[in-house]
């Protein structure tokens, strides 16, 4: 048994397994930073995780096309932000109670209408997904080639999203003006920003990169959608930015560091190990507990998070 988990085709085979295990978490604990650098605190991850991967697959049942199945999860992703940013905003409701009842509702709206759309028995129903699509020339390169140039392309999109939101967030006007309003929103507030604005901007934006993470476990993995099948990913991606100080780069880290205990688990599975298969699944789960118990009291998140802010007038 331990020669079968040492050998090359075994570890080349979970590095890939890791990479795939870590996208939905990438994206959504991109979504998170983007919000919660504003202010918004984020719980509801898992939620818009779900609608995205719901209307995904409703998206693609009907048009036929993955594409626009992407482009439907991910807009319900940004809807149900958006729901978020209303009752936490304009309504300032605490952002924790509303972020979990939001959850509770996608789980009940979610299985609803996967009933009411497929009219599900027994077999689930399977809608176009998105293929392997090999990079031209790297996908060839030995051993590393496979293991980073061989995925879909929603892979591929949400690792250059790291980059591209850390390059936003701390190297931009706008980037500025978020993590003002994150931290101190009565002085940006103060020097003319407009801090409502920039809130329901950053919240429905990191609910479209939830949504995408949601869209890519039905149609990038499964080519279906089951009922619950985010599985509690969206609160270990909300783990993922803790642990990774709110940085995409720190989250990057995380997300492969918890994607590698879900990919293990799975192989685990698979090559019969004697323990009951319930153990297996706690894995990730409890490696998520343990990076956090080590963090949690060292994590600074932004000051004003989860704070309603109210203009003052005059």
């Amino acid at each position: 048994m331990l020669s079968t988990i040492l050998s090359f085709a075994f570890l080349t085979d979970w590095m890939i397994a890791t990479v795939r295990m870590a996208t939905p978490l990438l994206l959504a604990a991109l979504g998170g930073i983007i919000s919660e650098r504003a202010g918004i605190v984020n719980i509801a991850l898992e939620g818009m995780m779900l609608m995205g991967a719901l209307f995904g697959t409703v998206g693609a049942h009907y048009s036929g096309n993955p594409w626009v199945g992407a482009l439907v999860g991910t807009l319900a992703g940004g809807a149900t932000a958006l729901i978020l940013a209303y009752m936490s905003i304009n309504l300032r409701s605490n952002q924790v109670v509303v972020a979990a009842a939001l959850n509770l509702f996608c789980l009940g709206v979610t299985s609803f209408f996967f009933r009411v759309i497929f009219k599900v028995t027994t077999d689930p129903k399977l809608v176009p997904g998105f293929g392997i699509n090999p990079v031209p020339v790297l996908s060839d390169i030995p051993v590393i080639g496979h293991i980073l140039f061989s995925h879909t392309a929603i892979v591929y999109a949400a690792f250059l999203l790291v980059p591209v939101v850390s390059f936003a967030l701390f190297k931009t006007t706008f980037g500025l003006k978020l993590r003002a309003v994150g931290e101190h929103p009565m002085a940006a507030d103060t020097v003319g920003v407009n801090v409502y604005k920039v809130r329901y901007i950053a919240t429905v934006v990191g609910g479209l990169f939830a949504g995408l993470g949601g869209v890519y476990l039905s149609l990038g993995q499964l080519n279906m959608f089951m009922d619950n099948m985010v599985a509690g990913r969206g609160f270990i991606a909300l783990a993922a930015i803790i642990f990774g100080g709110w940085k995409p780069f720190g989250a990057l880290g995380a997300t492969l560091l918890f994607g590698a205990a879900d990919a293990l688990q799975m192989r685990f599975q698979a090559l019969g190990f004697q323990v009951p298969y319930q153990f297996m699944l706690m894995l990730p789960y409890i490696l998520t507990m343990a990076a956090l118990a080590g963090v949690i009291t060292k994590a600074t998140p932004p000051a004003a998070e989860g704070i309603p802010y109210v203009k003052e007038e005059g």
